[in-house]
């Protein structure tokens, strides 16, 4: 399979849908490799690996471990890195300077950010400084306290119109991909096809140029997922099944027998 560019994902706007799951380790990434387009190693991490309540908390570090062991893992898959929340909002500058700092670590291909019209500037400052940007408008987890929570974006004609600004903004300024969270369904086929580059839909409309969903929840592995995830396994209770027989195994002496032991046979 061939090393999947940031041109190449541009180019398959109304050509092939785009595949996208989150990964944060290598054998995870491993495993998902020959499957999708892009690896997105998503400050999701926050919550599924790390317990907390949202995804400020995250840090610099946290996201070049988990990208660096994602490089490790993947071959083909274009690998995209979140900036995490106050890494890149203040000024352009800054924003720069983190987001080469990821590159460099972690060996990814872009950084993905979050935010519309307020975002352009640093967005364009980025790319015309060959930092290739995913863009992330609609629902934004990192804006949380400022919503209020996790709505469904674009339910009234003004926040539709902020939204549709918000998209080409962030086209304009030179994103190669833009993911669409948590939006109505019409809006989002209308954000869609407001722009050139391809959309990634998360809670968003099968209009969308692409699809990304967390791995762990489409895996079944969190306490409670959105309304717009599917579930592709049950590894929860599977896991869970696993331990509960191990733990059997070991309190009544089944585990270790002789398949499973080091036992030294003296020369005869």
């Amino acid at each position: 399979m061939k090393k999947i560019t940031v041109p190449y994902i541009t180019a398959l706007k109304h050509k092939q849908k785009i595949v996208m799951l989150t990964a944060y380790s290598a054998r995870m990434a491993e495993l998902m490799d020959n499957y999708v387009d892009i690896i997105l190693v998503g400050d999701s991490l926050g919550m599924t690996l790390h317990g907390m309540d949202n995804t400020l908390g995250v840090t610099m570090d946290m996201m070049i471990c988990a990208g660096q062991s994602v490089n490790r893992g993947r071959k083909n898959a274009l690998l995209v890195v979140d900036m995490p929340f106050s890494t890149y909002e203040s000024c352009p500058h800054k924003a720069y300077d983190n987001a080469a700092h990821i590159m460099q670590k972690t060996g990814c291909e872009a950084i993905k950010i979050e935010g519309g019209m307020n975002m352009s500037d640093t967005i364009s400052f980025l790319t015309q400084r060959n930092i290739p940007v995913m863009g992330h408008v609609g629902l934004l987890p990192q804006s949380v306290h400022h919503y209020g929570g996790y709505g469904v974006r674009g339910r009234d004609d003004a926040a539709k119109e902020i939204l549709l600004k918000d998209i080409k903004s962030v086209a304009d300024a030179g994103a190669f991909s833009i993911v669409i969270e948590g939006t109505d369904a019409d809006l989002s086929a209308e954000m869609t096809a407001s722009v050139t580059v391809p959309t990634i839909g998360i809670g968003a409309s099968q209009s969308c140029d692409g699809q990304v969903l967390v791995s762990d929840d489409m895996l079944g592995i969190t306490h409670r997922t959105a309304k717009f995830v599917k579930h592709y396994d049950d590894l929860q209770n599977n896991i869970k099944n696993a331990f509960a027989l191990y733990a059997d195994d070991v309190r009544n002496g089944r585990f270790p027998d002789e398949n499973y032991v080091y036992r030294h046979s003296p020369n005869k």
